[in-house]
């Protein structure tokens, strides 16, 4: 618990956590200072002199001295000043130096309107500037697509290298100086090369670092309606703020959550929206009418009848969920088809390997950790995963854990963890034990001991880790020297740990890695560890599909095969993105009629008979379950076209009017989400996770627009003069206006951090219950997964053989990309730039051994067909593997472990 001080700040007695330092516990209280290079996440360095105080010895000092409130720790008995006139003079001098050089470009600039310089240069009551003589003025950097450089319009408070370098691992961005000229931005213009550059945006208090994906379609911030969602990506189920303008979606930002993902979102989550509004977006119902035989355009009654006739014709209707549906959705499907004629649209390997993750997590005494959780751990053990490319915020988190063991030697020299100068001073490159096991080189290879080998080598190595800790634990046999070695020093680095950590998942579909990955964690809890285990998962609401039970695709395509069905109601998936196109195509041309829900065109609506459009995350609202388990509501930022609707209310649409009237009771969100526990309870709490539709504050609704929006009237003036009336949402207790509720709503109902003076996102500071914590009513979301502390779960005695290559095959390994190996952020231009083309991976060995080079072709047999692609080398690949992009633009889709021979080797 933390030790507690009594400080007096312009008079008035706080009682504090003496753990903090003076700036933090100001803002903490909820008073204001301004303040520059401090970042919650980052810790103190002193480098811009802007939160200077008057700190006084005791009552009887009355002149006192100034000090940096960043860098100054709490002591009991502190008496500080902050509206002491000297020190307030001290601070807006400080503005004026810093403006000196700064360009007048507010009215223009990119982040005018949400600066916070612009916030804290009011703040200090500087007004007036007295500089008349010539501006430095820079050259800007092209550094990607993502990203717009403004260098002018910096103030060296160091934020943006301190992210980037210390705490986001990259080195491609750094500041560069001579005499009196600081310049921050690569050696030279070009992408930039780390997973979450676009943070910057946020980091940076002023607009030098700006997001290039809204300059291309900029609206002014204050005039965006926004709302809390969660990004659709991956499976961490990172938490968004959501901003359209004149029907379309133009920016993500980071909705704080304390237990996820905090300040930060990966690149892909920040700038893979642009789908929503891609060329591809189905925006009308299309349907293949009598005596036609292409599809035409048809209104929403006209759809839902035309569809309802067809399922009332029909003799068996089959219906296909997918994981990036909202629960809500795939539960109106299945009850649309019934339990047994309901599937989930991915193979039975992936769902089985799913199921085997959470039985793990659901069933054992084992507890998965929160993002922040990973944050604190000491040691982890990473089996099998690229958490770069296949869940990057957990990767981030695990950059964050390497710091544990370092600091903790700071403590006998006295100096707090929040003083990071002086922290990093003193650990210099020292890193805590990561141990990361991959077919491949990685990025997380910089900070971890690394191995490589096949997937059956990889759980092997597991295996070892477990049996080295318990020697009741199952071992592998004939174990080369290597592993012998790097799994002895495992298990002593395992068993020194506070806080181990196991990370697996499913990627390199691997069963056995899966059970290594628990054996390892229940050999840690035999011998008494508070081990924590983590399952990467692959889509948004991949964990919310297992949990739901059923049935996979290739259960549906075997039943079409015993039993005719007529009709196939395909919902957010594209098949040919889960199998084999032979096969796909095969179980599609059983069907009569093959309707499908979707808002993106794709190779499954191109075989469909009707079409139905449907809201994206932006346009509906909906409850996924991210890799923990953790239930979490996404809402809906506006209202599309009257035809695109809720995957949802489409459905129940068409039940009621198919004679289905037991559902005509279902009129909003809420009865679905209940109707959902009622049938499966093991959701029981998820109704509440979030406040429900008749909710007020003082009998108004939560506005999903700022105060400041303007143009109500003039957007729409090419159409009327008149102010339309705003959309009704019966779904949530937010509503499409800048009318209602002003102060601070439940913590998952806040659409934008805004508070009086505070216009940027540092104005999450005055919605947390102390800086860095908790949002005020605790962080959105409610765990459904929790371990079962009297459970003795049995060890996984399946071990896998030791991998032998045979002489001309290669044994194919998927490779993710974070941009590229996601469906829907390929749609984005900006992303679209970065996805790499088709090719193989191959060791320099292999490489050396074909004679072959960095972009030879070769020529692979991949399920019936020949791939001619070219080689990319990879030093830390293995011998005898073969990387193969995973559902990368131009790639076929590979059931994996399969092995391939080259036939043929272009010069």
């Amino acid at each position: 618990m933390a030790k507690m001080a009594k400080i007096i700040i312009d008079g008035k007695t706080y009682e504090v956590d003496s753990s903090k330092n003076l700036l933090e516990t100001i803002l903490s209280l909820k008073l204001n200072l301004q303040y520059f290079c401090w970042h919650p996440a980052m810790g103190s360095v002193g480098a811009c002199r802007q939160c200077a105080v008057k700190k006084y010895r005791d009552e009887n000092d009355k002149a006192g001295k100034l000090f940096m409130a960043c860098m100054e720790p709490v002591v009991d008995g502190m008496r500080v000043s902050i509206e002491d006139p000297e020190a307030k003079e001290f601070r807006a001098g400080v503005i004026e130096w810093l403006m000196t050089n700064h360009p007048h470009d507010c009215p223009v600039c990119d982040e005018g309107g949400e600066c916070h310089l612009q916030d804290m240069t009011l703040m200090s009551g500087h007004n007036y500037r007295r500089f008349r003589y010539k501006k430095r003025t820079y050259r800007n950097q092209y550094l990607g697509p993502f990203l717009h450089h403004e260098m002018n319009r910096c103030i060296q408070c160091y934020r943006c290298v301190r992210f980037y370098r210390d705490y986001a691992g990259g080195d491609d961005l750094n500041v560069f100086g001579v005499h009196s000229s600081v310049y921050f931005g690569r050696h030279e213009d070009g992408v930039l090369e780390n997973e979450f550059a676009g943070n910057l945006v946020e980091v940076c208090p002023t607009g030098v670092f700006t997001d290039n994906t809204l300059f291309q379609h900029y609206t002014r911030k204050w005039d965006l309606t926004s709302a809390p969602s969660v990004c659709v990506h991956c499976g961490v189920g990172c938490n968004t703020l959501a901003g359209e303008r004149y029907g379309k979606l133009r920016r993500i930002l980071t909705r704080y959550n304390g237990q996820v993902n905090g300040y930060f979102l990966c690149d892909r989550g920040r700038f893979g929206y642009e789908f929503v509004n891609s060329e591809k977006r189905i925006r009308k119902p299309m349907l293949r009418l009598s005596g036609e035989n292409r599809l035409s355009e048809a209104d929403e009654e006209t759809a839902i009848t035309e569809i309802s006739a067809i399922i009332k014709s029909s003799r068996k209707v089959m219906g296909i969920g997918s994981p990036r549906a909202s629960l809500e959705a795939n539960f109106t499907l299945r009850s649309l088809v019934s339990e047994r004629n309901f599937y989930w649209g991915v193979p039975e390997q992936e769902f089985s390997l799913l199921t085997k993750e959470m039985n793990i997590l659901r069933q054992g005494s084992i507890r998965t950790p929160s993002l922040r959780e990973i944050e604190k751990c000491d040691v982890v053990v990473i089996l099998g995963e690229d958490l770069t490319n296949t869940a990057p915020m957990i990767a981030l988190a695990v950059r964050q854990s390497v710091r544990q063991v370092p600091v903790q030697s700071a403590t006998p020299y006295k100096i707090p963890h929040w003083q990071d100068a002086a922290v990093r001073e003193l650990v210099q490159d020292e890193k805590g034990p990561v141990f990361v096991a991959t077919p491949y080189a990685t990025k997380l290879d910089s900070v971890a001991r690394t191995f490589r080998g096949s997937a059956d080598e990889i759980a092997r190595l597991g295996y070892a880790i477990a049996g080295a800790i318990s020697s009741d634990a199952p071992k592998a046999d004939n174990l080369n020297e290597e592993v012998c070695v790097l799994s002895e020093s495992i298990s002593k680095a395992l068993n020194k740990a506070e806080r181990p950590l196991i990370i697996a998942g499913q990627s390199l579909k691997s069963e056995a890695i899966v059970n290594a990955a628990a054996n390892i964690a229940y050999a840690m809890r035999k011998a008494g560890k508070n081990v924590e285990l983590c399952y990467t998962v692959p889509e948004c609401n991949s964990m919310g599909m297992v949990m739901m039970g059923g049935k996979a695709l290739d259960q549906a395509f075997h039943a079409v095969e015993k039993e005719a069905m007529d009709t196939l109601i395909i919902m957010e998936n594209d098949l040919f993105r889960r199998d084999e196109k032979q096969a796909v195509d095969r179980f599609l041309k059983r069907f009569k009629n093959i309707i499908v829900l979707d808002y993106i065109e794709n190779a499954t609506t191109e075989r469909a008979t009707a079409i139905i459009p449907v809201g994206s995350f932006a346009e509906s609202d909906g409850t996924f379950v991210n890799n923990e388990g953790r239930a979490q509501r996404f809402y809906q930022v506006f209202v599309p076209n009257k035809e695109i609707k809720e995957s949802w209310r489409w459905v129940r649409n068409i039940m009621v009017t198919s004679g289905m009237k037991e559902f005509s009771r279902w009129k909003n969100l809420l009865d679905y989400t209940q109707a959902l526990i009622k049938e499966m309870p093991y959701f029981t709490g998820i109704d509440t996770i979030t406040p429900p539709p008749g909710f007020r504050i003082a009998g108004r609704k939560i506005p999903r627009e700022p105060y400041r929006y303007s143009g109500r009237t003039a957007m729409h003036a090419d159409k009327t003069v008149h102010e339309p009336k705003p959309p009704e949402d019966v779904d949530s207790p937010m509503s499409f206006t800048m009318e209602g509720y002003r102060g601070q709503p439940p913590s998952s109902l806040i659409p934008f951090f805004w508070s009086p003076g505070w216009n940027s996102a540092q104005a999450i500071n005055k919605y947390q219950i102390e800086v860095g914590g908790p949002l005020h009513g605790g962080d959105p979301g409610k765990r459904l997964i929790e371990p079962l502390p009297n459970a003795k779960p049995s060890y996984f005695t399946d071990v896998p053989k030791a991998f032998a290559p045979r002489e001309g095959e290669w044994m194919l390994v998927p490779v993710y990309h974070i941009f590229g190996s996601d469906e829907l952020s390929v749609h984005s231009p900006g992303v679209r730039e970065l996805v790499p083309k088709p090719y193989i991976m191959l060791s320099p060995d292999d490489a050396a051994r074909l004679q072959v080079t960095s972009d030879s072709e070769l020529e692979l047999g991949i399920g019936g067909q020949v791939e001619r692609l070219p080689v990319k080398i990879n030093l830390g690949l293995r011998p005898g593997l073969a990387g193969y992009p995973v559902t990368l633009p131009g790639m076929s889709v590979v059931r994996f472990p399969v092995s391939v021979k080259i036939s043929g080797v272009k010069k």
